[in-house]
């Protein structure tokens, strides 16, 4: 019997709720991913520009690079200043860290959703040795395919976290690079 087959006669086994609780999380999982590969990329793209805009500066350029944050926010209002540099810092802040909410509620919630669908299992596994004269022999295997929901939450919620922190790493170190730029605008 091959993982395929294994997993099908898993799910003709399982109750809807199981079922319901395995495609929610499976959706986590999609989402999660194209969330860390979208973000990682664009505040990768992003820190790249950054830095070049800071080596620039501390090259003796007297205005950061075109492609920098600061550059298109200075532009954009017109004037330079103290407060309008932490306002673009702000708004930079904002923008580097879309998409660490999900995550965030995606870890916290993954193992709950999984544990929830366990319990359904274990329940219906419990009826089943009421309603019936089934021994423990028969009741164990229902118990242990039941924590299959409980081990899928986890195993999302270890993603959604891990990806939450890389990305906040990245979002901190993009703040950085504009701070430093800032602060040695705001010194010359």
């Amino acid at each position: 019997m091959n993982t395929i087959d294994v997993f099908l006669d898993y799910l003709s086994r399982s109750s809807s709720i199981t079922i319901a609780v395995l495609v929610l999380l499976s959706l986590y999982f999609i989402i999660i991913n194209w969330v860390f590969i979208y973000r990682y990329f664009s505040l990768k793209k992003w820190i790249k520009h950054e830095d070049i805009s800071l080596k620039s500066l501390m090259m003796g350029a007297k205005k950061p690079s075109p492609d920098s944050v600061l550059s298109k926010c200075f532009k954009e209002i017109g004037k330079e200043g103290k407060e309008l540099a932490d306002f673009c810092k702000f708004a930079a802040t904002k923008e580097a860290t879309k998409g660490l909410t999900f995550l965030s509620v995606a870890a916290s919630t993954s193992p709950f959703i999984g544990l929830f669908g366990t319990v359904i299992s274990i329940l219906e596994a419990f009826s089943m040795l009421g309603t019936s004269k089934a021994s423990i022999g028969v009741i164990a295997p229902a118990i242990g395919e039941a924590l299959v929901a409980t081990a899928a939450g986890i195993f999302v919620a270890i993603f959604a976290y891990s990806y939450h922190l890389f990305l906040k790493r990245k979002g901190f170190e993009l703040i950085s690079y504009i701070q430093m730029q800032s602060d040695l605008l705001l010194s010359k």
